[in-house]
């Protein structure tokens, strides 16, 4: 496992350059070191000087110095530290913008890191906290670094994960700190690694590792891990020599602007870290700026761009005394909504607030029901129940899986107690901390229980364990008995309506040590499960898009063209097919050439039918002719060969067999200062037809509009903008209704709003056809599928004929397999095959009783090195397959 973790590496956006190199040998003050000159067309050559800078005591710190622009320019100074297990060039790319963008920037190998000497102290204040004070002392003697006074250089500190944490503590401890910007770290590292008096085994173990064994760390920390897991749980003393090395040690004296960069899939430093952090600091008067980001330490989105464009503002408004600079929302959190299809990342959009929501804010109660229950804790504290995958999920992002609607946790029978709340009435978002009170009784003297609140499917067939985060706490005196209240992992989630809450106390857990011996549980709830609502924290409106503005002249221009193809008569239409009249669209031979002298086909021969209430996905990448397609369809322009039949009706430009077709088409041209209404009513009027005709209560009670239909359009946000126009297209109730990426610009709720009108206006019998890049959509919303690669008919059929039973999972992993393995994977329970890949497995599950939570916990215990687990892409797999990867 890489502890270094990205966290601010990787550049911001930044504009092209050549890069030449010129090295040169120089003496630097009292040691030697290299420059390195990092030139380019159109921005500053950045300088780098190499240089090693002795600690005393033997220790020898190894550095690196960025600047760019003159020598003669005072600009400040920026730290930049590395994560756990990395060293000074995992930040050297970040360095180089900063130095670009007017700062000077050091950056250092921390004790035992890289080619730094010295003992691993785990940020020890009188080790690496005192190096960076002696760094500092260093900046204020260079020429090109602004001085508040003399010996006190203008510096901030950035860094992720353990970089973080060196952050806050020089912040603590050196005042000539100005301003810090730490990642993904902790706030108390006691309460991170032996959180509710429990010790966080997997993690801790990968600490040491990472670090190159015990014997690399300081002689007081190597003994206290030897003594915390061998008695698998942690003690006072242990604790103590932890805090003594938090920020929370001098939280009272960190009083710098503080931008808190934490992630959501963190098992090791989660949310909560950052919370206490953010209260510490805004308590001491200090600007504080909290942003959740999509990644953290169990994988996910780090979010490198956006994350260093933020750090970067942060330090020019506090650094550079810029006051205009816009250091972003006093708190931001990353919401994760279905899978971009052209790339199979999540896809990610902001949620804002102008003040810090902490944890507990708008707290919403549900009602949990369930009997006493008693359970064991096994001897042995095995087989254990799986949250987290520690030091297995970074790459892949395991823990990511649960905002796509993926559950990989498993808890085992006879070892749980389960508590469920009604199914809830309407969405409801949680972000922060829910609790909830307990009564605990042990046969032992202390219970170890692990708290998880998981989101359950209506149908109850799925849940899903958000962030596969949980909560451990240690019952000391539970012989008796005792009411807990109990702190549930930070999270933001959206609960869909119809969802219900299950609350699961567990006596073991993958990441943690339970006690070896057995022991028998009695739990029951003693309160309703509070969970914080935030309603304050909104989420970010898509741009608007071009057709919002085209105002009155795209108005005029779709009135007239529905006039003329309301009153136009061309050539004698073909006659209606009588077999065809029930079917809403046949499409025979199909072809449209680029140009009429050419030999190149934008659709050629393509032929296809659909039924009524079926909701059609056509699929296809950018090229293959979908839109052409629809545009024949619509008689906006005339095929080259084959015909359409709508109703049994041929196509052609004015065809009245058009009157019950209807489409979205991007987007729709609208008046912003009439109503919503009153727009829908304009629109129809200029068809010409009768308003009877209109059905427009019928359309809008589809669309879902409400009161908002009174309010002028400019008031709308993009969704209800969008959900205007899908009425439009409806008016009328056309028999068949054509949508054209009708979620273009949509976050997630509004994508599922728009995929239950078109549901619902099928379920009457009428006929949809959907034209979308969004596969995850296609896949919930659509009966059938169309795909269609450069111009040609690839495959038609159902969604489950098309996708697959949908019993088959990827499983990435980080080294090859061996085949021993694999057939060992193949003869597991509930496994049908195993293959591998160039990747890693492709597994079949039984369909009876497969289960992708047990082959989780099966393949961690033949210690495959699981990376990424893919149960949720079957369409996209799907859809590549077919048409060659040519997307």
């Amino acid at each position: 496992m890489d502890l270094r973790m990205p966290g601010l590496r990787g550049a911001r956006p930044r504009r092209p350059r050549r890069l030449i190199a010129v090295v040169a040998a120089v003496v630097l003050l009292a040691g030697a070191g290299t420059w390195t000159a990092v030139a380019s067309d159109d921005a500053p050559a950045v300088q780098r000087a190499d240089r090693v800078i002795d600690m005393g005591g033997g220790v020898r710190i190894d550095t690196s110095y960025f600047t760019a622009g003159p020598d003669s320019d005072r600009r400040p100074a920026v730290l930049l530290g590395h994560g756990f297990g990395g060293s000074k060039d995992d930040v050297r790319s970040q360095a180089q913008d900063l130095a670009r963008d007017g700062y000077a920037v050091l950056t250092w190998s921390a004790r035992g890191f890289g080619r730094s000497t010295g003992k691993i102290g785990l940020n020890d204040p009188k080790a690496e906290v005192a190096d960076v004070s002696r760094l500092i002392d260093w900046l204020a003697k260079r020429p090109e670094v602004q001085l508040d006074k003399s010996g006190d250089p203008r510096v901030g500190m950035a860094g992720g994960s353990y970089g973080g944490a060196i952050s806050l503590l020089a912040a603590g401890y050196d005042q000539r700190v100005d301003a810090i910007a730490p990642a993904i770290t902790y706030w108390n590292l006691a309460d991170a690694l032996f959180p509710g008096g429990v010790f966080k085994k997997q993690w801790a173990g990968i600490f040491i590792n990472t670090g190159g064994g015990c014997e690399q760390f300081e002689a007081a920390l190597c003994e206290m891990y030897d003594r915390v897991a061998e008695a698998g749980k942690p003690d006072a003393e242990a604790a103590t020599l932890l805090t003594d090395r938090s920020p929370s040690a001098v939280g009272d004296r960190i009083k710098v602007p503080t931008l808190l960069i934490q992630g959501q899939t963190d098992s090791l430093f989660p949310l909560g870290q950052a919370d206490a952090a953010a209260k510490a600091i805004r308590a001491n008067g200090a600007p504080v700026g909290v942003d959740w980001i999509a990644g953290g330490h169990d994988g996910g989105d780090m979010e490198a761009d956006r994350v260093q464009s933020r750090v970067t503002s942060w330090f020019d408004r506090y650094l550079k005394d810029d006051k205009g600079t816009d250091t972003g929302p006093a708190f931001r959190v990353t919401r994760t909504g279905g899978v971009d299809s052209t790339d199979g990342a999540a896809t990610l959009r902001g949620a804002t607030s102008d003040t810090y929501p902490g944890l507990e804010n708008g707290q919403r109660a549900l009602a949990l029901t369930g009997r006493e229950q008693t359970f064991d804790n096994p001897a042995g504290a095995s087989p254990p129940a799986v949250s987290s995958l520690p030091g297995l999920g970074a790459a892949g992002g395991l823990s990511q899986l649960s905002s796509l609607g993926v559950g990989v946790s498993l808890d085992f029978p006879g070892q749980n107690a389960r508590f469920e709340s009604a199914p809830v009435a309407d969405d409801v978002r949680i972000t922060g901390s829910p609790t909830v009170t307990v009564h605990i009784k042990s046969t032992s003297e202390d219970a170890v229980l692990f708290a998880k609140v998981y989101d359950v499917s209506a149908n109850g067939t799925q849940q899903v364990l958000p962030a596969q985060l949980v909560t451990p706490l240690r019952a000391e005196g539970a012989k008796e008995g005792k009411d807990v209240t109990i702190t549930l992992p930070a999270i933001d989630h959206e609960v869909e309506q119809g969802h219900r809450l299950r609350l699961v106390l567990a006596s073991t857990d993958l990441g943690y040590a339970s006690p070896a011996a057995p022991a028998t549980y009695t739990v029951s709830v003693k309160s309703d499960l509070k969970i914080p609502t935030a309603s304050g924290v909104t989420a970010a409106s898509a741009a608007l898009p071009a057709w919002v503005w085209w105002l009155p002249l795209a108005g005029a221009a779709i009135a007239l063209a529905l006039l003329l193809s309301g009153r136009r008569r061309t050539a004698a239409p073909s006659a209606p097919d009588p077999e065809l009249a029930g079917v809403p669209l046949q499409i025979t031979d199909l072809s449209k050439r680029y140009a009429k002298s050419s030999d190149q086909y934008a659709v050629r021969d393509l032929s296809f039918r659909v039924e009524k209430g079926q909701v059609l996905g056509l699929l296809g990448p950018n090229g293959a002719g979908k839109t052409t397609t629809l545009r024949m369809l619509m008689g906006l322009i005339k095929p080259d060969g084959g015909e359409i039949r709508v109703f049994g009706h041929a196509i052609r430009p004015g065809a009245p067999v058009l009157s019950r077709v209807g489409a979205f088409v991007e987007g729709a041209g609208f008046l912003p200062h009439l109503s919503g209404r009153e727009n829908l009513e304009l629109y129809w009027q200029a068809t010409g037809r009768p308003a009877t005709d209109a059905h427009m209560a019928e359309a809008l009670e589809i669309a879902g509009l409400g009161d908002a239909l009174a309010r002028a359009v400019r008031t709308y946000s993009q969704g209800m903008r969008q959900r205007l126009a899908i009425a439009q297209a409806m008016l009328g109730m056309p028999d068949l209704l054509i949508l054209d990426e009708p979620t273009n610009g949509l976050d997630p709720p509004q994508i599922r709003e728009m995929r239950e009108v078109m549901i619902r206006y099928a379920e009457a019998g009428r006929t949809v056809i959907v034209s979308s890049h969004l596969l995850a959509e296609v896949e919930q919303t659509c009966t059938h599928l169309v795909v269609m690669d450069r111009g040609k008919l690839v495959q038609a059929g159902p969604v489950s004929e098309i996708i697959g039973s949908g019993d088959t999972l990827l499983v990435g992993t980080t080294t090859p397999v061996e085949e021993p393995v694999v057939e060992k994977v193949a003869a597991l329970p509930g496994i049908v095959s195993a293959v591998r890949t160039d990747d890693g497995l492709l597994v079949r599950l039984a369909p009876e009783d497969g289960s992708a939570q047990r082959l989780v916990v099966e393949l961690v215990r033949l210690e495959v090195p699981v990376e990424s687990v893919g149960p949720h892409r079957r369409l996209e797999d799907a859809f590549l397959t077919l048409i060659g990867g040519s997307a």
